[in-house]
């Protein structure tokens, strides 16, 4: 991943040390626990962790020279190890097989980086439903298929948000339960040359469950499944970004993106504030969703183990964590600081002569007798007026001086009334935040 969209702290969890520091752990781990079955000596397990407690450096271009030649990843970081440890290092691996070591550590590694992006979200949810509530009565305009449909608030379009990235992280807490398992079940996953009590213990040092049956991998709908949550987060990102991206436009400009002082907007256009960081989240939007079908498609297997997944999850596990993190950091940044023009959202919601009260004028006839069908007609054939006249005329007046519609001034005026649409914030804000 680029450094321009990353953030140390996942981009660390993903870096080679730290790749092979889990390795170690889970080799030493293995190593303890047959010392404990006799089937090694105790020895073995101390000398290993010794040699960790006096060197805890990776030598990673070691590692690197020594897999040019062994052209196997495991095994040259076993070599590296066994030459600096020396002869206890001898019963490392015993029984084992590389994906014991690759599919644990890569559980481990997705684990931890659930928990950075759950932080994350968490952070994300604090900014969301303070701005709920600082604009819970804020009038603005509900839109469909961009078009003026009936008043909202702009709280509840910030409580939309919240519900979603609540149930986001729902999703994420399940997804990261699903991928946390550990393989220490040997060369098919038939525990034929290591006890499965090693599985157990490695598993209880690492935070991880045990997988109930593997092959010689951890099956791969768990991946599937914890990458296609990190498409649904990236989703939701999007619908939130896309929403500030169509508030910004100049015809609109209901909020707008945080422009700071010295920033510009454009190379040949000094006016421009543009939405560029939302427009950025689209894009990384874009790109965590294009780690999901690579991750479905490694889940077909042949038999019990090939390595077409393998430089698929070296790509997607350290690329979608990464430009997730980074997406839900900046997404906070934008919410916490967005510019919210309430002067604005009230003009555009007078902007069309009264026509989003057309629904109700719609069923206060029905209620006086008017047949549903001649009610839509006579309303409609005054709002279309309006709207031709870009809202330079008035549905309520209009109303008024149409003699089929039987309701009085005082009654069509009550119609109009803006107050009377947000009668149910409150209920709508306890669902969302159990507090009104």
């Amino acid at each position: 991943m680029i450094p321009r969209y990353s953030r140390p702290e996942m981009v660390a969890l993903w870096a080679p040390e730290a790749r092979f520091r889990i390795w170690f752990e889970i080799e030493a781990h293995a190593t303890e626990a047959l010392g404990e079955l006799g089937v090694v000596p105790k020895s073995a397990a101390k000398a290993l962790w010794d040699w960790w407690a006096t060197n805890p450096v990776i030598d990673v271009a070691a590692i690197d020279a020594i897999e040019a030649v062994t052209k196997h990843d495991v095994i040259a970081f076993l070599t590296w190890v066994a030459e600096n440890v020396g002869d206890e290092a001898r019963f490392m691996h015993q029984g084992m097989t590389s994906s014991d070591v690759l599919d644990t550590c890569l559980a481990v590694q997705l684990a931890r980086a659930s928990d950075l992006l759950l932080a994350d979200i968490d952070k994300l949810l604090d900014v969301l439903k303070r701005r709920a509530f600082e604009h819970k009565l804020t009038p603005t305009i509900g839109r469909s298929h961009g078009i003026h449909a009936e008043p909202v608030t702009f709280g509840l379009k910030l409580a939309e948000a919240y519900a979603e990235f609540s149930r986001n992280k729902a999703r994420l807490l399940a997804a990261r339960a699903d991928i946390a398992t550990c393989a220490i079940s040997g060369a098919v996953g038939t525990f034929a040359n290591i006890d499965p009590r090693v599985e157990e213990y490695v598993a209880g040092k690492l935070d991880l469950a045990v997988e109930p049956v593997s092959t010689q991998v951890i099956p791969r709908d768990r991946h599937a499944i914890f990458f296609a949550t990190l498409g649904v987060i990236a989703s939701s990102i999007e619908r939130l970004a896309v929403e500030v991206r169509h508030l910004q436009r100049t015809e609109v400009l209901e909020a707008e993106e945080y422009f700071s002082p010295g920033q510009k907007g454009s190379s040949a256009m000094p006016h421009k504030r543009n939405p560029v960081l939302t427009e950025n989240l689209t894009g990384l939007a874009r790109m965590v969703r294009g780690y999901v079908t690579p991750a479905l498609e490694n889940v077909a297997l042949w038999h019990e183990r090939d390595i077409s997944h393998s430089s698929v999850e070296r790509y997607i596990g350290p690329d979608a964590t990464i430009t997730l993190d980074f997406a839900l950091a900046r997404l906070t940044g934008v919410m916490d600081k967005l510019l919210v023009y309430p002067a604005r959202m009230q003009k555009n919601l007078d902007r069309m002569g009264g026509l989003v009260h057309s629904q109700r004028v719609l069923l206060a006839l029905t209620q006086a007798g008017v047949s549903r069908e001649d009610s839509y007609r006579l309303v409609q054939r005054n709002a279309m007026k309006v709207w031709e006249s870009d809202g330079e005329l008035s549905l309520l007046e209009l109303l008024k001086a149409d003699p089929e519609v039987p309701l009085s001034d005082a009654e069509l005026e009550e119609k109009f009334d803006l107050g009377y649409h947000f009668k149910q914030v409150d209920t709508i804000f306890e669902r969302v935040f159990g507090e009104s």
